[in-house]
């Protein structure tokens, strides 16, 4: 069997059929797609060697069908590998790079993707009828589950551009700090959170020093990597006041691992890694108590979707900035990421803590 009789073989297994749901434009993808897996797949559609009408839905089977099993694990995937099990990624040193890498490639860019607030993580769609309406959804949530008071100091580990604490000052008084590895978010959080008691900063979190009411940190322990979850934990076990409440967003995988995808790894998320359910209770044993564990994942389909479209709709307004390369990455990045969370290949989970557990219980918000 040649290697395109291969490829269509695992392509038809998933429902997907070639020349319909996607259109090989160079014959020497199906080479690359063996020799490099995930990361051959990736690069040749930057490189405009194949095209698909419903990216995400391609995702979407691939991953149902679980197709990514049947293709040999590669040197690059297996270096990979071995290379996040031997040393720690996100160690102090490295801990600014995916700031550089990722947050800092451009604040116009994120303005004209996400929602007004420029809320960078899945929002809420329980009642949302638009990503505006979602993702101040999510904030609220995020606020309700913290039981937020006046007066209360609160830190985000992560902040972004700050749309959490922005959100949590107006509506519920509260006095604030954010840290967060980009520059670029600094620049921003500090306009947009001009007025309001709020201090952001260029930092990593393991030299937090202060003690908080609450804390919450938002799509950022992605970046943390498993080496890090104990002393992540730690540091908010001694940052947090004994009656507080740690409120940790993340995405999630049904697996523990110690890598990422090497597509995503190299042009995307680099030194990152998505934690599984026995990893995060690891890290917290005998530190905190679990008062809740919501999942919402299916959510992120929604959000990644909405993301894309204005990306695609404000292409004209940002490709000054970029390549027709970039266009093709950052596209692939959004939908194959719906398409992940589509499958239930990914989660999102909110999860709340305490210290000493909350006298009479915790009662979950959704």
């Amino acid at each position: 069997m040649n290697y395109k009789q291969s490829i269509e073989s695992l392509l038809n297994s998933a429902g997907i059929e070639i020349g319909k749901d996607i259109i090989v434009n160079d014959d020497r993808l199906y080479r690359r797609i063996l020799a490099q897996g995930s990361l051959g797949l990736g690069e040749a559609y930057m490189d405009g060697w194949w095209d698909s009408d419903q990216l995400d839905e391609f995702f979407s089977k691939l991953l149902d069908a679980e197709v990514d099993k049947h293709i040999k694990k590669n040197v690059p995937l297996i270096l990979d590998t071995i290379r996040s099990r031997i040393f720690n990624l996100q160690s102090r040193k490295r801990a600014f790079q995916i700031g550089k890498k990722h947050y800092n490639i451009g604040n116009k860019l994120f303005q004209h993707m996400l929602d007004k607030r420029m809320t960078y993580t899945c929002g809420y769609w329980k009642e949302a009828t638009n990503l505006d309406e979602a993702q101040e959804a999510k904030l609220d949530l995020i606020c309700k589950k913290l039981d937020l008071k006046p007066g209360m100091t609160v830190l985000d580990i992560g902040c972004g551009w700050g749309s959490f604490l922005k959100y949590a000052a107006e509506k519920y008084g509260v006095k604030a700090v954010g840290i967060t590895v980009s520059s670029e978010q600094v620049e921003l959080a500090k306009e947009m959170c001009k007025g309001l008691p709020i201090e952001i900063k260029l930092q990593d979190y393991r030299n937090i020093g202060e003690k908080f009411d609450r804390i919450v940190s938002v799509g950022m322990i992605e970046h943390v990597g498993v080496k890090n979850y104990r002393t992540f934990m730690e540091v908010i076990h001694r940052s947090l006041k004994d009656d507080g409440l740690f409120l940790l967003h993340t995405i999630g995988k049904n697996t523990s691992t110690s890598g990422i995808d090497p597509w995503v790894a190299k042009y995307i998320f680099p030194n990152s890694m998505l934690p599984s359910i026995k990893q995060l209770s690891k890290s917290f044993e005998k530190l905190f108590v679990m008062e809740d564990w919501h999942n919402f994942s299916a959510y992120y389909d929604k959000t990644l979707m909405s993301w894309s479209n204005n990306f695609k709709n404000s292409w004209d307004e940002i490709k000054s900035d970029y390549d027709d390369r970039f266009y093709r990455m950052w596209e692939y990045y959004l939908l194959a990421f719906a398409g992940s969370f589509r499958s239930r290949r990914h989660q999102l989970w909110q999860i709340v803590l305490s210290k000493k557990g909350v006298k009479g219980g915790y009662q979950s918000i959704r």
